[in-house]
């Protein structure tokens, strides 16, 4: 086998705000490997205010990991306090175990008959532009509509839900809103309340993660389903795990991958969710094209119904081009995949 590594910057479309930052760029780091004229990709992403690796730690595990492979050698380095490490490793072996074409799990959805269904994801900026987003993904099909909240004046933010709410009923389109953990446990509380008389489907992150008994509180009494992100970054043991889920019982779980370890780490959480009663979806954290690939492909497999967070292949000037398509509120895979990293593999970093 021979393996190498290379790191990309992508730049996005527009100056992407939360409660937490404003992003222009995001790096991502590609391992590939190679074996019988098959190549596997996978792709270690952060978002640096969020993942509890640095870049320097990244690519010290890949050099780690290129010169054992290299070497023919198994690697002895515990990963799992690099959570994005873990998901490109995975994806990497499980794409060269699979195909040479990106096929990580076939499926109707690989095949192109039929997609997954995913929420219209409004960033945010000025009130008069986040309504814009709205009206652009209500016009484009969906039918789930996905806004960030918490960085305006709170009244502004739910005028706009309301104007939202006025035009079309609960029956039609579903809201969901994500707070990144910016209010206070009391001033959520306030805003669950109206979220409530909007029907809002549920809220993500209301207040900061690490605040165990003041979100469980929430959980209890919430007029809305409150759905965990944040809270699961960091919690590797199942022990930590179990003893979240039996603090706070929330009623969703958001996976990200690139956050919680990979796919098998997805996996452990959905079991501790059936267990505890919990809902679940999946979301992309600003993964590029290729990321996003391996997610989706995964979570078709989960035969999951709800709308997954999977529109954020359409975020960057500088994507690496895929057989991904959004459609009419849908995620979609042209059964033909044409990936081309030959743009990227010229930088790559080989490790002997």
């Amino acid at each position: 086998m021979r393996a190498n590594w290379v790191k990309k910057t992508f730049h996005f479309k527009f100056r992407a705000k939360t409660s937490r930052e404003v992003l222009t760029e995001k790096h991502s780091w590609f391992l590939f490997l190679e074996e019988n004229g098959k190549t596997g990709v996978g792709e270690c992403s952060i978002i640096e205010s969020l993942n509890p690796e640095t870049p320097r730690e990244i690519e010290a595990a890949l050099k780690k990991i290129c010169k054992s492979l290299n070497a023919g050698e198994q690697f002895k380095t515990d990963f799992t306090k690099l959570p994005s490490v873990l998901f490109g490793l995975e994806t990497a072996l499980r794409d060269l175990e699979t195909s040479d074409s990106g096929i990580l799990f076939p499926s109707d959805f690989t095949s192109g008959k039929t997609g997954i269904p995913i929420n219209g994801l409004v960033w945010m900026a000025d009130i008069e532009s986040m309504s814009n987003q709205i009206e652009e993904k209500l016009a484009s099909g969906f039918d789930c509509i996905k806004l960030k909240i918490g960085a305006h004046d709170t009244e502004e933010e739910l005028n706009l839900l309301r104007a939202l709410r006025k035009k079309h009923p609960s029956s039609q389109i579903e809201i969901r809103v994500d707070a990144n953990g910016a209010f206070s446990p009391e001033k959520a509380k306030r805003v669950l309340d109206e979220l409530a008389k909007l029907e809002v489907h549920s809220i993500e992150q209301p207040i900061r993660q690490g605040q165990l008994k003041e979100m469980s509180e929430l959980c209890a009494t919430s007029p809305i389903p409150i759905a965990l992100d944040e809270e699961l970054i960091g919690l590797v043991d199942e022990s930590e795990r179990r003893e979240m889920m039996q603090e706070i019982k929330p009623q969703f779980l958001i996976l990200k991958p690139s956050l919680i370890g990979g796919l098998k780490s997805a996996e452990s959480w959905i079991e501790l969710a059936k267990e505890f009663n919990s809902g679940w979806w999946a979301t992309s954290a600003l993964e590029s094209n290729v990321g996003l690939n391996a997610i989706a492909q995964w979570v078709f497999t989960r035969n999951s119904e709800m709308p997954q967070g999977l529109g954020t292949g359409q975020l960057y000037t500088d994507n690496i081009p895929s057989p991904l398509f959004v459609e009419k509120g849908m995620l979609n895979h042209r059964q033909e995949a044409n990936w081309n990293f030959e743009s990227i593999k010229k930088n790559t970093q080989d490790v002997d």
